[in-house]
């Protein structure tokens, strides 16, 4: 809104503004994140308050008493916390992005229907008004029906964008320079994929105080800078990009793409304010739905899918963990692999304090972090 603002301005009165910071996405980047740290930290007592007037409360429960035991004192803590990060990345994206981006537009629908999602899954659970559902949420088929149905809307006209895009139309591998080219059936079908896994990725991973934030803040920022570098010129003048100089898939438009999740960074980092040890909201599906769905989505922008298993290891190991510990179970006939899944449980219950187990999986995925950005250069 305030790029638009300053295009008008400048328009109109036909002579220059003696500003030109605005036009640069660096710039918009830094401000979208400042934007939505203060929006998150001005709207977050607000919204934990009208929370808990609505007795909002979580009353955590897994198959395992001594988890039961160890969580008994977060009950009636304020859930659907995620809703302060959405309000928070709606307000960066919206003053400092170009609205009529392509990318951008389908980063906003997303957000809404996912955490439109979260938001129904949320409120089922934990109000006590609907009681022949209390506590059940959506039926599982009923979650992975809405997850899948945004996926393909947003796979399908994610693709009639950037099909006209030779980068765009090709699989992008870690450690090779060439892309191996694609069928539009299958980029729509790795796009659906990877919206719908990343968005139970970070769900899953949101079982303790700060854990999913954090490592969402540093996936984003990794992500911004993917999206950055998948468009933009190395200076004002060359006609060299950063695309071009790491040998990665030029995107043209997706720099823009970073202004969103340069909010996503300010929006969780200020939920974080709320959400560290002991916190004073949990986040819930209204946050880590969308916030998947959102990893997800620009991975498939910059063509980076393979890559983003790198820079989201945490959620990926969070994942399977799931995955292994259910088939196990069934294939067994009772026995687990892990104490509890998701993974974090299982060291929490081996004798690590909640803050430990949340600060050494930051740690691993600042690592991850790190060694997706390496690869570029090995490329």
């Amino acid at each position: 809104m305030i790029y638009h603002l300053f295009s008008f301005l400048e328009h109109f009165t036909t002579r220059s503004l003696g500003f030109y910071a605005w036009q640069e996405v660096l710039f918009r980047c830094i401000m979208a994140a400042l934007t939505s740290l203060i929006v998150a930290w001005i709207s977050g007592p607000k919204i934990i308050r009208w929370l808990m007037r609505k007795k909002i409360g979580d009353r955590p429960e897994f198959h395992h008493e001594k988890l039961n035991a160890l969580n008994k004192d977060k009950e009636n803590t304020p859930t659907m916390g995620g809703l302060i990060i959405l309000i928070s990345v709606m307000a960066g994206t919206f003053l400092w992005a170009k609205l009529n981006n392509p990318f951008v537009q389908k980063a906003i629908i997303l957000m809404i229907w996912f955490g439109a999602i979260g938001a129904v899954d949320d409120w089922l659970k934990l109000t006590s008004t609907i009681r022949h559902r209390s506590r059940n949420g959506l039926k599982p088929w009923e979650k992975l029906a809405f997850q899948f149905g945004g996926a393909v809307l947003i796979a399908t006209f994610l693709y009639r964008d950037v099909a006209n895009v030779p980068d765009a139309t090709r699989l992008w591998l870690p450690f090779y320079k060439y892309g191996i080219p694609i069928s539009g059936w299958l980029f729509v079908l790795i796009a659906i994929f990877y919206i719908s896994a990343t968005s139970n990725a970070v769900n899953l991973t949101d079982g303790m105080d700060g854990l999913a934030a954090g490592c969402v803040a540093i996936a984003s920022a990794t992500l911004a800078a993917l999206c950055y570098m998948a468009s933009e010129s190395m200076t004002r003048t060359s006609t060299m990009t950063w695309a071009g100089y790491l040998l990665l898939p030029h995107i043209p438009q997706a720099g823009e793409l970073s202004i969103f999740f340069s909010s996503i960074l300010g929006a969780t980092m200020g939920f974080l304010w709320f959400n560290c040890h002991p916190a004073q909201t949990f986040m819930g599906d209204i946050g880590s739905l969308p916030l998947g769905a959102a990893m997800g989505y620009g991975a498939l922008v910059t063509r980076n899918e393979i890559l983003l298993l790198i820079i989201g290891g945490v959620f990926v190991i969070e994942l399977f963990s799931v995955v292994l510990q259910i088939g196990y179970f069934k294939y067994s006939g009772g026995k687990r692999i892990f104490r509890c899944a998701p993974i974090h449980h299982h060291f929490h219950l081996a004798g690590w304090s909640e803050p430990q187990v949340v600060v050494r999986f930051w740690l691993l995925a600042a690592a991850f972090a790190a060694l997706a950005l390496a690869t570029l250069k090995i490329r």
